[in-house]
C-alpha cells in the first residue's frame, strides 16, 4: 500500500497480497483502543475485583462511542479512497477537514449525552453501589473521544494516502504514554495522586491526546501535510460534508447497535455478583484482542467486494469471500490456541484468585467458539455490506440481534446456569448472522443485473 507506483490504480486484485495489505492497517488503527482497555484492566485488577467489574460497564459503554467513529472513519476512508484513486488528490485537504469537523460534533454529542442523559440510564439499571463510580469514570472517559476520533480521522488519512507504515509510530506512543500514566495515576507513583479506578480513565484521556499530537507531528515533518496542504481552511463545504455522513450514517447506526446489545448484555450480569462482572470484563478485553483481526478482515470484505461491483466483476466476489474468510479464520485461531492453552498465565495478569481463574477458565472456551464463528460471519456479513443492499445488512442485524437479547434475557435472568452458559449467547449471535448472510450472498439476488430488474 505504501507504493507510489500504485497510487493512481487502486482497482483492487483478488490476491493474498492485496487482502493482507488491506487488512493489516486497519488492524493497527482497531488495536489501540483495544489494547487501552486491556491495560486499563490489567492494572485495576490489581486494585479491586470491584474495579476490574466495574471496567466492564464503563469499557464497553464508551466502545459504543468508540465504534461509532469507527463508522465515521470508514465512511472518510472511503471518500478519500474514491478521491485518490480518480487522482483527485486536491480534495484531500477538503476530506481531512470537513471529517475533523464532522468528527469533532461526534465528539461534543457523545460528550453532552454521557453528562447529562447517561446518568439517568445509568441509575435505573446499574447496580446502586456501583453506579457513583461508573458514572463518575464515564464523565472523565468520555473527555477522550474527540481526541480518538482525530485521532482516527488522522489514521484514515495516512492509508488512503499510502503512508500507511506510520501508522505505528501514533500507536506506539499512544500506547505507551497509556501504560506510563495508568502506573502514576492508578497507584499514586512518582509524586502523582493516587486515583484507582479513575486514574484508569484519566490515563486514556491522556493517551488519546498524545496519539493526535503524533500524528500532527508526524503530517508535519514527513512533509505531507504540505504536500497536500492540508489544515489550511475548516470552511464548511456542504458537497463533501453531505458525501461522508451519506456513508456513514448506516455504517454508524450498525455498530453502534452491535455494541449496545453488548452493554445490555454486561447490565443483566449485574446481579451476579463481582466475580461475573469481573470475568466478563475479561472477556471482553479477549473479544477486543483477538477480534482485532476479524474486524480488519470483515473491513477488508467490505472494501473488496465494494471495489469489484465497481469493476463489474461480481463473479470474484464468493471467491474473494471465501479466501478472506480463511485468512479472518487463521488470525483469529493463532490468539485463541493460546489463550486455551495458557489460560492461567493470562488470568494472573488480573491479579485474581484461584476461584476467578478456575470459573474464567470456562467461561473462556465458550468464548472461543463464539469467536471462531465470529471470524467466519463477520466477513460475510460485511460482504453483504459490500454489495451495497444496506437494507439487507441491516435487517439481518435485527433480526441476529433479537435472538441474541432474547437468548442472553433467558440465560441471565430467567434461567441462570453459569456464566459460561450466559457468554454461550455469541454463539447463537454469530450463527444466525453467518446463516442469514450466507444464504443472501448464495441466492444471487444482489447481483447487478437482478438489482436493475427490481
Amino acid at each position: 500500500m505504501d507504493t507510489v507506483g500504485a497510487k493512481n490504480n487502486l482497482k483492487i486484485e483478488v490476491t493474498n497480497k492485496q487482502i493482507l495489505s488491506i487488512a493489516l492497517p486497519i488492524t493497527i488503527s482497531i488495536l489501540i483502543p483495544q489494547l487501552n482497555m486491556l491495560i486499563n484492566s490489567i492494572f485495576l485488577g490489581q486494585v479491586s475485583k470491584t474495579a476490574l467489574g466495574n471496567a466492564g460497564i464503563t469499557g464497553v459503554f464508551y466502545l459504543i462511542f468508540a465504534v461509532a467513529g469507527s463508522g465515521l472513519n470508514n465512511a472518510i476512508q472511503s471518500v478519500f479512497s474514491k478521491n485518490a484513486g480518480s487522482g483527485n488528490h486536491q480534495k484531500f485537504t477538503i476530506i481531512l477537514t470537513q471529517g475533523i469537523r464532522i468528527a469533532l460534533q461526534f465528539a461534543i454529542i457523545g460528550i453532552l449525552f454521557t453528562w447529562i442523559v447517561a446518568p439517568f440510564i445509568m441509575r435505573s439499571v446499574a447496580d446502586a453501589q456501583s453506579y457513583p463510580q461508573e458514572m463518575y469514570f464515564l464523565k472523565i472517559r468520555i473527555l477522550g473521544l474527540p481526541f480518538l476520533y482525530l485521532f482516527q480521522m488522522g489514521n484514515a488519512f495516512l492509508i488512503a494516502s499510502l503512508n500507511s507504515k506510520y501508522l505505528m509510530i501514533g500507536f506506539i506512543c499512544e500506547a505507551l504514554v497509556n501504560v506510563i500514566f495508568d502506573y502514576l495515576l492508578i497507584f499514586g507513583h512518582a509524586g502523582f495522586p493516587t486515583m484507582g479506578f479513575n486514574g484508569a480513565a484519566v490515563a486514556s484521556v491522556i493517551a488519546e491526546f498524545t496519539g493526535v499530537i503524533v500524528v500532527l507531528i508526524v503530517l508535519h515533518f514527513s512533509g505531507i501535510k504540505n504536500k497536500y496542504n492540508l489544515l489550511k481552511s475548516f470552511a464548511f463545504n456542504k458537497e463533501i460534508n453531505t458525501q461522508i455522513l451519506k456513508i456513514s450514517a448506516p455504517l454508524v447506526a450498525q455498530y453502534v447497535l452491535s455494541v449496545t446489545t453488548w452493554l445490555v448484555f454486561f447490565l443483566l450480569l449485574e446481579g451476579r455478583g463481582e466475580n461475573a462482572k469481573a470475568i466478563s470484563n475479561v472477556m471482553r478485553n479477549v473479544f477486543g484482542l483477538a477480534g482485532i483481526f476479524v474486524w480488519a478482515f470483515a473491513s477488508t470484505c467490505n472494501n473488496m467486494v465494494s471495489n469489484l461491483m465497481g469493476q463489474s466483476r461480481e463473479a470474484e466476489i464468493l471467491p474473494a469471500i471465501k479466501k478472506i474468510t480463511l485468512w479472518s479464520i487463521f488470525f483469529c485461531t493463532i490468539p485463541l490456541i493460546l489463550l486455551n492453552i495458557f489460560p492461567n498465565l493470562f488470568f494472573t495478569m488480573f491479579g485474581q484468585n484461584k476461584l476467578f481463574v478456575a470459573e474464567g477458565i470456562a467461561v473462556i472456551r465458550m468464548v472461543s467458539l463464539g469467536m471462531l464463528f465470529m471470524s467466519i460471519a463477520n466477513v460475510w456479513l460485511n460482504g453483504v455490506t459490500g454489495t451495497g443492499k444496506t437494507k439487507t445488512n441491516l435487517a439481518i442485524e435485527i433480526v441476529a440481534i433479537t435472538f441474541y437479547l432474547l437468548y442472553t434475557l433467558y440465560f441471565t435472568k430467567m434461567h441462570y446456569i453459569s456464566l459460561a452458559i450466559a457468554w454461550s449467547n455469541e454463539f447463537v449471535y454469530w450463527s444466525i448472522t453467518f446463516i442469514m448472510s450466507f444464504l443472501y450472498l448464495r441466492s444471487g439476488k444482489w447481483k447487478t443485473k437482478i438489482m436493475e430488474n427490481e
